[in-house]
């Protein structure tokens, strides 16, 4: 039954998705003003607020809105009017045009223009010979009479439609600003009913996203086209300020407008100027500026400020320029922004930051016991080997061997993993602390560095309350103690509790560690305490609940004093150093057992 409520519920949310994406392409015309809009608001907001607070709030918001377009259209039209006189100015610069398509072509020569001819002459024998045709006879094309007023307004479509969304974003724009309390109040009444406190959150994370990522990328492509229009002014190319311009207005067009910035004034330095050497300058100003915008400008003020790994941003470009074309590759990357904030807070839509975030999608333990499961021991380790780079070299075992073997326990125990496959899993993991114990990493930091004789060293017994993962917890903590002065011996078989006691009695040991990892039930490891403790009351008797504190259970740790364990620890390093304490107010093994051979 609940199988088929979750099929229900996946069908349901991909028709869902299918059904929104659909309305929003067949509805663009009315939605892409709206995002425009929205995103226009994000950016005015900060500069109204402040103002509004002396002129008052229509004053204040009537005076940004006709400023910011004013200057966007002055803007427009300015570069319009330089892009049409270099348009005119091209054929003055034929000459030097065909002198550069000569260059190509003589370069074309030698080795490279023998080939072509071979190839041509190939061409031209397998090519069959056919017949001429008969010579087409002369068409008579006659414009067709425009009659009447009402065609009028079909000739002025391509006009009047993108005046009419612009000011259809101004109108918005406006209303947006002057509600925009308002508005926002409704959607949280209308979004977050039952769910207050993440609907606001969601809304002031995406406001502080957008405005940061906004404010950031103008920075830095106004940096950008700074150095484009002087660069570009150095070399000698005409109209630098045009070319920075749109250097910078481009670069908000994530990958692709970069470079089709650059095409323009490349093609104008081969028209314009004489000689190849300052056409190829050009040509490395471009590459030289993207390549310090990305690797330094945006490093050090714009890493993180959208929030996105590179693949997920490409992903969403391709997207919204798809379902809004041009419009949709402008503002894909705040769009994106807004709608990952609100997966964040938004249940149905989690799925959207965990694609696209530039968070790690998995967690280092989750990823090295993903790769136990494939099989992949190479990759296993290189996720140790970055850990013991960046965390203490001690916790390896704590945060990423331990819960592996949990997940791999606790799999088996809700049937997606085979006792089998969960064998193999702790084979895998047993082989990479092997290597580890070679290699050296993953030492305990809080091991004493002097090495304490055998005679010396209290012995403790270490012995798996279930399996074969507890085993292994065992000889990491063994591998954790090193030559200090407990001595673990791991008794690597199951045993019976009669046999168990009877070893404990006649080693002489002077403390029992009992593993015994969750989620595996700990009445076993409590029935042993209880055994070990009766048998031999001086005895001391330490439970190993290795694992993340999310699974630690306080009626557990209460149980487990009440059968008479003395310390119950929930990471190795805390066991060792129990260990160790225990083992300097211990006698050595050999003492303790010559008492009881003498009782």
């Amino acid at each position: 039954m609940q199988d088929g409520i979750r099929f229900d519920r996946t069908w349901a949310t991909f028709f869902g998705t299918v059904l929104v994406i659909a309305v929003l392409y067949w509805a663009q015309a009315i939605f892409v003003p709206i995002a425009l809009a929205v995103l226009l608001t994000f950016l005015l907001t900060p500069v109204v607020v402040p103002l509004q607070r002396r002129i008052g709030r229509v004053a204040a918001v009537l005076l940004v809105v006709v400023a910011t377009f004013t200057v966007l259209g002055l803007l427009g039209w300015a570069t319009t009017r330089q892009l049409g006189l270099v348009i005119q100015e091209l054929p003055a610069y034929r000459q030097n045009i065909r002198q550069k398509i000569l260059d190509v072509r003589h370069a074309g020569d030698g080795s490279v223009g023998a080939v072509q001819e071979a190839i041509e002459d190939i061409r031209k024998e397998i090519e069959p010979v056919t017949p001429a045709a008969p010579p087409a006879q002369p068409v008579v094309v006659q414009d067709e009479k425009v009659s009447g007023l009402w065609r009028f307004p079909a000739a002025l479509g391509p006009v009047l439609q993108p005046l009419a969304t612009a000011g259809l974003v101004v109108v918005l724009v406006i209303f947006m600003l002057l509600e925009r309390q308002d508005l926002r109040d409704r959607l949280i009444r209308l979004l977050g009913h039952g769910h207050l406190t993440g609907t606001t959150r969601a809304f002031d994370e995406a406001g502080q996203r957008v405005s940061r990522y906004l404010l950031t990328q103008s920075l830095v492509n106004l940096t950008y086209g700074v150095g484009v229009g002087v660069g570009l002014w150095a070399i000698g190319v005409p109209y630098p300020v045009l070319w920075g311009f749109l250097g910078t207005v481009l670069r908000f067009i994530p990958y692709v407008g970069p470079w089709v910035a650059a095409v323009a004034p490349l093609l104008v330095a081969l028209a314009v100027l004489e000689g190849w050497t300052r056409p190829f300058m050009v040509a490395g100003l471009f590459v030289g500026l993207e390549l310090f915008t990305n690797f330094v400008l945006e490093t050090v003020f714009y890493a993180g400020a959208a929030g996105f790994s590179q693949v997920g941003l490409l992903v969403a470009v391709a997207f919204w320029t798809w379902l809004w074309g041009p419009f949709g590759l402008l503002i894909a990357t705040p769009l994106t922004v807004c709608i990952a904030v609100l997966g964040k807070h938004v249940p149905g839509l989690g799925l959207v930051p965990t694609l696209i975030s530039h968070e790690p999608a998995l967690q280092p333990e989750v990823r090295f016991y993903q790769r136990l499961l494939a099989g992949d021991q190479d990759e296993a380790a290189e996720i140790i080997e970055q850990h013991v780079k960046s965390e203490a070299v001690g916790s390896v075992y704590d945060t990423i061997v331990i819960p592996a073997l949990i997940y791999a326990e606790w799999d088996r125990m809700e049937g997606r993993l085979s006792s089998e496959e969960e064998r193999t899993v702790i084979a895998s993991a047993s082989e990479l602390v092997d290597e580890m114990a070679v290699s050296g990493a993953g030492a305990d930091d809080a091991a004493p560095a002097e090495v304490v004789p055998e005679t010396e060293r209290v012995r403790v017994l270490g012995y798996p309350a279930h399996g074969d993962a507890d085993a292994l917890a065992l000889r990491i903590l063994e591998r954790t103690l090193g030559s200090s002065a407990v001595a673990l011996d791991v008794v690597g078989h199951p045993m019976l509790t009669s046999e168990l006691v009877q070893l404990v009695s006649e080693r002489g040991y002077a403390a029992v560690c009992i593993a015994n990892l969750p989620p595996g039930p700990p009445s076993r490891a409590r029935h042993l305490a209880k055994r070990l403790r009766t048998a031999r009351p001086d005895l001391r008797v330490l439970i190993g609940r290795w694992g993340p504190s999310a699974l630690q259970d306080d009626d557990t740790a209460e149980a487990l004093r009440h059968a008479g364990v003395e310390h119950m620890g929930t990471t190795i390093l805390e066991s060792a150093t129990e260990l160790q304490k225990l083992a300097g107010s211990a006698a050595p093994a050999d003492d303790v057992a010559k008492v009881h051979a003498r009782a």
